[in-house]
């Protein structure tokens, strides 16, 4: 028995063909793209692209968006490469377990947890604030004390958030190819937006806005106590703002947009062709989300000089400041159904995760058990569904967000590194996707991760650190003495890494 035994990719592949735990195989190339942009494509381009510009880099945050797409896509081709040699449901978790060993696993397994569920929660309440603004906009409104508040303490229920996933919680139990029916309808409204907004925005652009094009260098960014970056506590470096090191500043910023590629992994197991599609899907969602990204970019801060950018609210200022406030209500509702399928699929990434850990035995195996009408775990389903409500309708606006990006990078980092881990041991396995310059392409994303960790406050370190203890002591009550691989005595016990 050993905390680093490892479930081989046959035993992974076996267990998704068992009736009791067998996942339908229903998603397309296609489905898992629009999947990944539904994910991407969220509070990101309606917000961080103006705070991005008006605070770290001005019109050259278009070059920022490019070197975090870079950056991710680095990781983003470790994802493919596993998803499309271990098409089972669990994402970097189940990669891991063939590779580092049942302890990583679970830490991965424990981290996806909380980028996702967390996610969801946060976006739930960004999703509450768009439609307050929208109803208000069209005259209608929400009842006071029942909704987002960003000055609310513990405790006080945001009622639009808990509507929002009680809804999404009831769809995706149903199945889904249903779920993504909805979330393609929904990332087609969200599409147009973002479309219209290029198109109408060219017609208002002023070339005087983009000079200068990089601003010069203004100072560093600092913070005291536990909210300065760790990085700055620890060696006293602080963020640039404007000038070339404002663009790597900025792009540490955006980077974050781009998180929720690796959800598409988590439905490997429900993909008709996994092979072939999964990397399709995974890369071009984010090939078509950079390039949507960088036009919206060019768009906004040619029409407004970017010291002149709202940071909370850029697209819908920028066309309030040329006289269109019509426009500014329509990206409102753009803004209500894109999150809507954010929430939507970083909840089904997160039931797909605890699915692979119950069947594994980590956590109780009976909640992995498929609903034979509907094809979905529908008990997984409901807890997290609990889980996220909860979170989402009594914790304060943005008191967890940096929580979601530090679960994300750890996981992004250790399947990076697991790549060269899992070539070595296993260069028999057939791979229909491949990194490219292995090892030294995941070897630099893994780095890009961990320099990406240091970024983030001292106090979203501290609570890390809190949830990782919380983790391991459920691992070791009750996941170590449960683990399928551990009871049949036919695991593998790899070597510990030395990190």
């Amino acid at each position: 028995m050993s905390v680093w035994r490892t479930k081989s990719i046959e035993q992974s592949l076996a267990d998704a063909e068992t009736p009791e735990f067998q996942l339908k195989r229903r998603l397309t190339a296609v489905d898992l793209t629009v999947f990944g942009i539904g994910v991407i494509i969220g509070a990101g381009i309606f917000t961080l692209t103006g705070r991005a510009a008006a605070q770290y880099a001005g019109p050259g945050v278009v070059f920022s968006f490019v070197i975090a797409a870079i950056c991710c896509g680095l990781a983003a081709l470790c994802y493919a490469e596993f998803a499309s040699t271990v098409p089972v449901s669990g994402s970097a978790y189940t990669f891991s377990y063939a590779t580092l060993g049942e302890m990583l696993a679970w830490i991965i397994g424990w981290d996806l947890n909380l980028e996702m569920v967390l996610g969801a929660s946060v976006v739930a309440q960004g999703w509450s604030s768009y439609l307050v603004t929208f109803l208000e906009e069209i005259g209608l409104g929400w009842p006071k004390g029942y909704g987002p508040d960003a000055n609310a303490d513990f405790g006080q229920p945001n009622l639009a958030a808990l509507l929002l996933v009680v809804v999404l919680v009831g769809l995706i139990a149903i199945g889904i190819k249903e779920s993504l029916r909805v979330n393609l309808a929904l990332v087609a409204v969200k599409l147009f937006i973002v479309l219209f907004v290029i198109v109408a925005g060219m017609f208002y652009v002023s070339g005087s806005n983009y000079d200068p094009f990089v601003p010069a260098r203004a100072g560093s960014v600092s913070g005291e106590g536990i909210h300065q970056p760790l990085i700055q506590w620890a060696f006293g470096l602080e963020p640039q703002t404007f000038g070339v090191l404002g663009i790597i500043s900025a792009a540490s910023v955006v980077f974050f947009a781009y998180i929720g590629f690796d959800v598409v992994a988590t439905t490997a197991e429900e993909a008709k062709n996994p092979q072939r599609d999964l990397p399709r899907g995974i890369i071009g969602s984010l090939v078509i989300c950079t390039i949507l990204y960088v036009a919206v970019a060019l768009v906004i801060t040619g029409m407004v000089k970017y010291d002149e950018i709202d940071p909370d609210a850029a697209l819908a200022t920028a066309f309030r400041d040329v006289g269109r406030g019509g426009f500014a209500t329509l990206i409102s509702a753009g803004a209500v159904a894109g999150l809507t399928t954010v929430v939507m699929t970083l909840m089904i990434g997160a039931i797909r995760v605890v699915f692979a850990m119950s069947r594994d035995g980590l956590f109780p195996v009976k909640f992995a058990h498929v609903n034979p009408k509907t094809g979905t775990p529908v008990r997984i389903t409901l807890t997290v569904g609990v889980f996220v409500a909860i979170v989402a309708t009594f914790t304060p606006i943005g008191k967890l967000e940096e929580m979601v990006n530090i679960g994300t990078l750890t996981a992004f980092a250790l399947v990076s590194i697991a790549v060269p881990i899992l070539r070595k041991r296993r260069p028999d396995l057939p791979r229909s996707f491949s990194v490219p310059l292995n090892p030294v392409l995941p070897i630099v994303a893994a780095l890009i991760c961990i320099y990406l960790t240091l970024n983030l406050s001292v106090e979203t370190w501290l609570r890390f650190l809190i949830w990782m203890a919380i983790g391991f002591a459920i691992y070791f009550v009750y996941g170590y003495r449960n683990s399928r691989v551990g009871k049949g005595g036919d695991d593998k016990v790899v070597e510990p890494l030395h990190m």
